[in-house]
């Protein structure tokens, strides 16, 4: 389970929470303009635009949980079990496998309207990386600075959804998300008014009563709904420090402490790493579970007309 974010001061910050009950030797890495990616059904792409994000590299390939490229582009995806549903290879369409779509879609396009027109000719193909590694059930949350989307490929076919939230998180399907968002339109950070009866005094004992009933639970619907009301209503006075500062905090407001979710393997789901990528200026930042000092990794402190990855 995890939950992505997009969110917008004087730059734009997309980032997310990685929450998994196992590592995968996941780091951060560059990879290039000339670094060559190849696809299982598809022409290579030799150059393209360069990428920043969280990966695990496989037999030199950079399986990207989520990425910025230099345009400014940012997708991530998130588990999506017994929804996701890629078919099979259709012969008049770009065969794109679930593990190589990040990098096919932030390698050749720079904004979301472009994704949206190159996704009408593309099909999510089910295909495994390797006996090891089987095909992973997700769906991708893909913004620049001025909207975000939702793709989801499922039996009944590819969906691309304005998402107005610019969050996601898992199941259920991004429509009931957004039906569910409505039982929330209430809730606001001041105190509460009095609707039910002027016959009766009632008592803001509390500041925050405005947000009573405010989901706090780590369900995927309920993280969503939390982490739109805390998003939407930060203030921040707009600076990198600050604004980063403050996307860690919505971050930590949906986090998964170690112990409170159990798989039905018996294991705890926790956040692994959060992350918040400035796409204005590509620098990457993120913190650790085991280290939640801010540390960052600027894309352009590289060359990024090699062709080698930088971990």
């Amino acid at each position: 389970m995890c939950t992505a974010v997009s969110f917008r001061t004087k730059h734009h910050y997309f980032g997310r929470n990685l929450d998994l009950e196992r590592g995968y030797n996941e780091g951060v890495v560059i990879t290039p303009r000339n670094y060559p990616f190849d696809f299982r059904y598809v022409e290579p792409e030799e150059n393209h635009y360069a990428l920043i994000g969280m990966a695990t590299v496989v037999n030199d390939y950079p399986l990207y949980f989520e990425a910025t490229n230099e345009k400014g582009l940012s997708m991530a995806g998130l588990n999506f079990p017994e929804n996701a549903f890629y078919g099979p290879y259709e012969e008049r369409k770009e065969n794109i496998a679930p593990f190589e779509l990040i990098p096919y879609i932030l390698g050749l396009f720079g904004t979301v309207k472009e994704v949206r027109e190159a996704l009408k000719n593309i099909n999510v193909v089910h295909c495994n990386f390797s006996e090891e590694l089987p095909v992973s059930p997700l769906h991708w949350m893909i913004s620049d600075r001025e909207q975000s989307v939702v793709l989801e490929c499922t039996r009944d076919g590819m969906k691309v959804y304005d998402n107005p939230f610019c969050v996601l998180t898992n199941n259920p399907p991004f429509d009931y998300h957004l039906l569910h968002m409505n039982n929330f339109m209430g809730l606001h950070e001041g105190f509460a008014e009095n609707r039910i009866s002027q016959r009766t005094a009632f008592m803001n004992y509390s500041l925050g009563l405005g947000a009573l009933g405010l989901p706090g639970d780590f369900s995927s619907s309920s993280r969503f709904v939390k982490a739109v009301f805390v998003k939407e209503k930060s203030v921040c006075d707009g600076s990198e420090a600050e604004s980063v500062n403050q996307f860690f905090h919505i971050l930590n407001a949906v986090a998964m402490p170690k112990g409170c979710v159990l798989t039905k393997a018996g294991e705890y789901e926790y956040t692994r790493y959060s992350c918040c990528c400035d796409t204005d200026i590509q620098v990457y930042y993120f913190t650790t579970y085991e280290n939640l000092s801010i540390r960052q990794v600027d894309m352009h402190a590289v060359d990024l007309d090699g062709a080698k990855l930088f971990c």
